[in-house]
């Protein structure tokens, strides 16, 4: 017999060989083949809980790690810690109360309005057990922006935190007029309309309630709300199935997460971070959590120390309000072996490696809504992932070139896109099909169209659209240049162009606003900056204007310049140009309109001078 060589030196062979010896000789091989075990292994696991009857839930996953583990902890949280039973009988008693008091039911939508803390967990676990699904509200939000999220989603209870009633007293009296029950997180509320829930908690039996409750819970469930920001001008609420929520939590055994890790929770619990990669995920492993309200960097690696943690979550800004600290001598230690987050600069990634040690960074891409996601296995620093043919094929996605001035995919004669070549920034599109669905944005199907795109590469195809521009180099690494479109992203938040907008042109002396994100030097995303076109015969009034977006806007939305504007310049289609407005940017030498700075101090927007644009520079002034 010829020796298996033989087939390789003759035609067709000998045209496999370069590919396979490219393949044998690539030295990310052998993370690839360890990642596509790892993923073939988490695919077969869904498959199996999605065929169970009944559907296998990570509530399923959260009450058999009970049995298992009853007195491991769970959660640590401000001194206190919390095992693993006590959090499953402090969810027994929630469901018993709201099922008697709120009688809230399978297939009920509850919205949940409050920030970190362990009753986030125990309320959610209780709704689930109801078969409920959850809407988790950004707590930021006021007025206009809160009535909308609420209604979106089409909740008919609503569950606050005791220091959010002046938020739901803002809003109370079209609750009522819609028939909306409230609850506050306190044990007595002398408002009209608004019931305290805390005492019927203490009083509710603490013992498991039957599965019979949820007994029509499928893989395709709404098992959340989670909103994202677009250009509708509000929040948009996607819905994400009980199947997706299994998806996200294996994000964490993907990265190399066992059950003996200790995971830190310092982002926001009503983002997908903190609440299906970080929450979720640990319930999927079967690990202790360590929660913080809120990120702190001066208190970061002394939580880690304290707490023994071993994984952490973030942001591109959380890395470099780490570097940002102060260097102390013992900065490497610690017990921190993987970060799992998005959005983390080069230079800064390198520097965090550089600072705190030998931590494995697994930088990933992912929408809420979204169909295709990454995630970078290798330590190859400033790629969010890597393309492989099994990812490629589960989940058709491609790049396609973009006009960003149009703002729309360019199309060759026959009217379909045009992929982008290698090393080529192109619009990432994912194919709509059973397995990678894009369920849309839940009472919102003008938005959730938008995001179709129909003849990509052939007639009649139906692909998600990302708004998200990345490009694949010619090691087949995944980078995230830009987003495209009326988002940009500032402190880790998305902002939409258009709610901005809408907010400055309710100020009595601005007409129109043409809201962008600029570039800051040595900052990650883009700050928000507004041209504006003031009403005849009127000047602009900086306090009036800090008032309006204080009152109605988080702080990361607000826009910290304002460039006063005679007239705007128009497409063809009426649309406010911005690219031109991006590229000038805020500094007062190469602008010569008027420049406004927003002053938190002053409370008021001030003339944006040389000496301002210089401290912003140099950081004198923080952004």
């Amino acid at each position: 017999t010829l020796p298996p060589i033989y087939h390789f030196i003759t035609f067709p062979g000998l045209a496999v060989l370069p590919f396979l010896l490219k393949t044998l000789f690539d030295p990310y091989f052998g993370q690839d083949c360890s990642y596509i075990f790892k993923a073939i292994k988490l695919g077969i696991r869904l498959q199996i809980y999605k065929k169970k009857n009944p559907f296998y839930s990570i509530l399923d996953c959260f009450l058999d790690t009970v049995k298992k583990q009853p007195n491991k902890t769970f959660l640590h949280f401000e001194g206190t810690s919390h095992s693993y039973i006590e959090v499953d009988k402090q969810s027994n008693k929630v469901a018993r109360a709201l099922n008697t008091h709120a009688n809230v039911k399978e297939g009920d939508t509850v919205a949940l309005f409050m920030g970190n803390e362990p009753s986030y967990a125990w309320i959610w676990l209780g709704l689930a057990k109801l078969g409920c699904a959850t809407a988790l509200l950004n707590f930021n939000i006021r007025s206009k922006s809160l009535l909308h999220c609420f209604s979106c989603c089409g909740a008919r209870v609503i569950i606050a935190a005791a220091e959010l009633k002046g938020a739901v007293e803002e809003v109370l009296p079209t609750l009522k007029q819609q028939g909306i029950s409230v609850y506050l997180l306190s044990e007595e509320c002398s408002v009209e309309g608004i019931n305290p829930l805390s005492e019927h908690i203490a009083q509710a039996s603490d013992t498991p309630l039957s599965a019979d409750f949820r007994a029509n819970i499928t893989s395709k469930s709404p098992a959340l709300y989670i909103y994202t920001s677009g250009t509708t001008g509000l929040p948009k609420a996607a819905l994400v199935t009980q199947e997706r929520v299994w998806a996200a939590s294996f994000i964490q055994a993907v990265s190399g997460v066992t059950s003996e890790d200790v995971f830190y929770i310092n982002l926001p619990l009503y983002h997908s971070a903190g609440f299906l990669i970080g929450l979720t995920g640990a319930i999927e492993r079967g690990i202790t959590v360590v929660l913080r309200t809120k990120f702190s960097a001066s208190q970061f690696w002394e939580d880690c120390r304290k707490h023994n943690v071993t994984v952490m979550q973030y942001i591109g800004e959380t890395m470099r309000y780490l570097c940002n600290t102060p260097m102390k001598d013992n900065e490497k230690d610690h017990k921190v072996r993987i970060a799992i987050g998005n959005g983390a600069r080069s230079d800064i990634w390198r520097e965090f490696l550089n600072r705190f040690g030998d931590i494995a960074v697994r930088e990933l891409y992912a929408a809420t809504e979204g169909n295709i996601g990454f995630i970078n296995y290798t330590s190859k620093i400033g790629v969010v992932g890597r393309v492989n043919f099994l990812h490629r094929r589960m989940f058709p996605y491609t790049l396609i070139k973009f006009d960003i001035e149009k703002e729309e995919p360019v199309r060759n004669s026959k009217g379909l896109c045009i992929q982008a070549t290698k090393g080529e920034a192109g619009l990432l599109v994912g194919k709509i099909t059973k397995r990678s669905p894009f369920v849309g944005y839940a009472g919102n199907d003008q938005q959730t169209e938008k995001k179709r795109l129909r003849d990509v590469l052939q007639k009649g195809d139906l692909y998600f659209n990302t708004g998200d521009l990345l490009r694949i180099d010619e090691q087949n690494f995944v980078q995230f240049q830009d987003r495209v479109g009326d988002t940009f992203r500032w402190k880790g938040e998305n902002v939409a162009t258009t709610e901005v907008a809408d907010i400055l042109t309710m100020v009595d002396c601005i007409e129109e606003a043409n809201v962008y994100g600029v570039k800051v030097e040595g900052h990650e995303g883009r700050i928000g900056m507004a041209a504006v076109k003031v009403e005849e015969g009127k000047e602009f009034d900086g306090a009036s204007t800090f008032s309006q977006v204080a009152s109605y806007l988080p702080a990361y939305a607000r826009p910290r310049f304002i460039r006063i504007q005679s007239s705007f310049e128009m497409t063809g289609t009426f649309k406010m140009k911005k690219v031109t407005l991006v590229e000038e940017g805020f500094n007062p030498a190469a602008v010569q309109d008027p420049l406004y700075f927003l002053d938190p101090a002053k409370k008021t927007y001030v003339p944006l001078t040389e000496e301002i644009y210089s401290s912003i520079n140099t950081r004198e002034i923080k952004l």
